[in-house]
């Protein structure tokens, strides 16, 4: 197996000092890089995991925080703060920015190819990004069919990828079909990938603390979709030797 390093990294955003955490891949020279988002609990383990699985393809990867270091198990203390987030794309964009920043200043990134991938809340992140015009290579989401502001969907440079659950109720088949207008619209090129008799967050492990109803682990989807976000990065994020 490759060998990779990973650190934390401190950075100031929406008014908090997140703590995230860069995998890099064996080597010196410059690699693609990939933001991962996390699910609206904040940063854990699966993210971390994510990212160093990233970096053993040979990617740069920083799995950035949501909450300043904050892990919300509390679906009312999640809610409270994810709600009024997914409200304000400036505060959206503001964290994305945050966690782009650092990556960019990684000396092993390739500041020219950079691609986002977010579950839940932070596939929101991801998604404003690309609205805001950022020059990404990529977008992909997990359980995050999110629409933006009027028209800023235009802005989009690169291939979105996105994947749901049939059976989610947070991402019904109506903002699903929203989403799909949206990046129709806007010229995007676009997939959406449903999973069938999947819940919301059905990639994510099962967690031993309370979620918001409609959640629930598909252990076989949630092998397809991370093969798929792959997939996707190997198009549009090729690691060349």
């Amino acid at each position: 197996m490759t060998t990779i390093t990973t650190r934390t990294v401190a950075y100031p955003a929406d008014n908090l000092t997140m703590i995230g955490h860069l995998a890099l891949p064996a080597g010196a020279e410059r690699r693609p890089a990939v933001l991962i988002g996390p699910e609206g609990m904040g940063l854990s383990d699966v993210e971390r995991r994510r990212a160093e699985a990233l970096a053993e393809l040979g990617y740069v990867a920083l799995a950035f925080d949501l909450h300043g270091g904050r892990y919300l198990a509390d679906p009312a203390d999640m809610l409270a703060r994810c709600l009024p987030l997914l409200a304000d794309p400036d505060r959206m964009r503001g964290i994305g920015h945050a966690a782009l920043d650092v990556l960019r200043a990684e000396p092993r990134t390739d500041p020219d190819r950079i691609a986002a991938v977010g579950y839940g809340t932070g596939g929101a992140v991801a998604l404003e990004l690309g609205r805001d015009g950022v020059d990404l290579r990529a977008i992909g989401t997990v359980n995050a069919l999110t629409t933006g502001r009027p028209g800023e969907a235009a802005r989009i440079r690169c291939p979105v990828w996105a994947g749901v659950g049939s059976e989610d109720p947070i991402m019904p088949p109506a903002q699903r079909d929203a989403f799909t207008a949206e990046m129709q619209a806007a010229g995007v090129d676009w997939r959406v990938v449903v999973y069938g008799g999947a819940l919301h967050a059905f990639h994510h492990p099962t967690v031993d603390h309370t979620t918001v109803p409609g959640v629930g682990h598909h252990p076989r989807h949630a092998q397809r979709a991370w093969h798929d976000i792959v997939a996707l990065l190997a198009e549009c994020l090729p690691v060349t030797d």
